[in-house]
């Protein structure tokens, strides 16, 4: 059997051309060069979005800043602040006075005001100092225009702040005797053939005219 073997080893080696029985597998041998990059792939899908982070903490809002000085060329600023204090004080004053009337009309700091009652002239310089006030003494074009929308459709008249003795001053000056700095008066006013006393009315076209006849029923209007 052994025979037989050899014999077969024998003849196929000599069919191939081979004499010898193959050895052993040789060592390893060197890492050859790197090739050429190859071409670039398909680009992929994208990704699921990720979870949201938590909001960071709120920081603490600081404490206001006391209030700078108010700086007005040629006042001192402390005095300046005391003095707008007082102005405002005096204008929450004269506002709560005023709503109390039924009628009210503002025109820059001063107001006009009236229970719309009505009187002689005399009887309207008494009711506005019992009230702590002055009868109405219109000083600018846009005053004399606010005291005429007090008229109603009936009584057309109102009685105004002026001197009514023609000999203090001939009508240019109020119950103090300070210079009237606004007149409207009519054509033909002051009435120059009132002799002695003559009393100033308001018109409903916002002129001024003396009558005569102080004891007249006219609307009683103050002013603060």
């Amino acid at each position: 059997m052994g025979l037989c073997l050899l014999f077969c080893i024998i003849y196929l080696m000599a069919c191939t051309g081979n004499s010898q029985v193959p050895g052993p597998p040789g060592p390893k041998g060197d890492r050859g060069d790197p090739g050429p990059p190859g071409p670039a792939g398909i680009q992929g899908f994208m990704g699921i979005p990720g979870q949201k982070g938590q909001r960071g903490q709120k920081g603490y809002r600081g404490l206001r800043g006391a209030p700078g000085p108010v700086l007005i060329c040629g006042r001192d600023p402390v005095d300046s602040v005391s003095q707008d204090v007082e102005t405002l004080k005096r204008s929450i004053a004269k506002l709560e006075l005023a709503i109390n009337y039924d009628f009210v009309r503002r025109v820059g700091q001063k107001y006009f005001v009236s229970y719309k009652e009505r009187g002689s002239f005399s009887r309207a310089v008494e009711f506005c100092s019992q009230q702590g006030l002055e009868l109405a003494s219109p000083q600018s074009e846009e005053e004399n225009n606010r005291l005429t929308q007090f008229f109603g459709d009936v009584y057309k008249i109102a009685w105004i702040n002026i001197n009514n003795n023609k000999a203090v001053g001939n009508f240019d000056s109020d119950m103090k005797n300070q210079p009237l700095t606004f007149t409207k008066w009519g054509e033909g006013q002051p009435d120059k053939s009132i002799q002695d006393t003559g009393c100033t009315m308001l018109s409903e076209d916002g002129v001024w005219r003396v009558t005569p006849e102080c004891s007249l029923s006219a609307y009683i209007i103050c002013q603060m």
